[in-house]
């Protein structure tokens, strides 16, 4: 298989571990060790009895039991998990897709949902989002799009980088328009219960009717991302079969550990996401007030959902440009558009951690000594 460099990936391997503030950054705010284990009281000893041989090859019972808790009616055995999502991602794209198949992606997108796909030898058509629409994907241009050959439609909602996320009207019409047709939605729902509102939260395409696939791990809304573990759920047992005869010669089983932890958040997940919601909803008061006061250089469509925004810088030079000098002059990593192979004009803030209120502090500084 031959595939194109991860730009983002590369970007942020380059870049994250330098930085003093990731102000660019995906996932949410983090957890020690300890403060997760005060969660659930007595496991501290049940992770010092814990054996360090391999783990069940589709996750442990009790973990996906916990993961199938987060849908309507999905069953354990529904349900594989994988080393993140990125695996996840792997498997699906590898199994349940063909050469000279057509596939759908929303776009901008988190670059393996299109490029493990292509590399795969399938057609790959973008569905490009309407910045001046609201970020909003446009269903009568996806009808254009979709042919004969079509098999699956890739979305992300709530979306990253834009955190746009599909209103119920047209979410339904997706679905709709993809059963008409027999196609496939493979929906990447990581930073589900990222909601900004809890009325905006849509059903997982796992709970709607047909065979389609809902992607998750704990690395955004639990903000665990070091844990590696993710999911796919679905109600199609042959894909599952092929899921887990893929992880066979990919991973074999997650890590022991990770998936103790792992259990351990899921089953607390109601602290967890209302501790980081708090966050991003006080982080995303304070970009309101940052983007308000820097318009002339920036225009933002506020995020609906998620822990990400993708604002438009309107003057001075590229994205890529600024960003390198901001990260050298004061430590700050922002994501330019282009690592999302989109233009030089988009930047990508993050806003689902802790510490965003200093970085957003430093960023002013550095820019009123740049711009006045």
């Amino acid at each position: 298989m031959s595939i194109r460099e991860f730009k983002l990936e590369r970007f942020m391997a380059e870049h994250e571990f330098r930085a003093s503030y990731v102000l660019g950054a995906s996932d949410g705010e983090t957890l020690s060790v300890q403060e997760l284990l005060s969660l659930d009281p007595g496991s501290e000893n049940d992770l010092l009895r814990l054996r360090l041989g391999y783990a069940e090859p589709a996750g442990s019972a009790s973990l996906r039991e916990a993961i199938a808790g987060l849908y309507s009616g999905v069953s354990p055995d529904e349900v594989i998990t994988f080393n993140g999502a990125s695996e996840g991602i792997m498997a699906f794209m590898s199994t349940a897709l063909q050469p000279d198949d057509h596939v759908i992606v929303q776009f901008p997108a988190y670059q393996s949902l299109y490029e493990v796909t292509r590399s795969r030898g399938c057609d790959v058509t973008l569905w490009w989002m309407d910045e001046e629409k609201g970020w909003s994907p446009d269903l009568e241009v996806l009808q254009e799009l979709a042919g004969p050959a079509t098999k699956a439609i890739v979305i992300n909602s709530p979306h990253n980088p834009t955190g746009y996320q599909f209103p119920e009207s047209s979410f339904s019409a997706l679905i709709e328009f993809a059963e008409e047709r027999d196609i496939t939605i493979f929906s990447d729902e990581v930073y589900r219960l990222l909601e900004h509102r809890a009325d905006d939260r849509l059903p997982a395409m796992v709970d709607v009717p047909g065979a389609h696939v809902s992607l998750g791990d704990v690395s955004k809304a639990y903000g665990l991302a070091g844990l590696r573990i993710g999911w796919v759920a679905t109600r199609d047992r042959d894909l599952l079969g092929r899921l887990a005869r893929y992880k066979d010669y990919s991973t074999i089983c997650n890590s022991a550990p990770g998936e103790f932890f792992a259990g351990i958040a899921l089953r607390h997940r109601g602290k967890i996401v209302a501790r980081n919601l708090d966050i991003i909803r006080r982080n995303v008061g304070l970009l309101d007030d940052f983007f308000t006061t820097w318009s002339s250089l920036f225009s933002w469509v506020r995020p609906r959902g998620g822990t990400t925004a993708f604002p438009r810088l309107r003057a001075g030079e590229g994205a890529f440009a600024l960003c390198t000098d901001l990260l050298d002059s004061a430590g700050i990593l922002l994501v330019p558009g282009t690592v999302f192979e989109h233009d030089d004009a988009h930047i990508r803030f993050g806003y689902g951690r802790q510490d965003m209120p200093e970085a957003l502090e430093r960023l002013d500084g550095y820019l009123r000594t740049r711009f006045g």
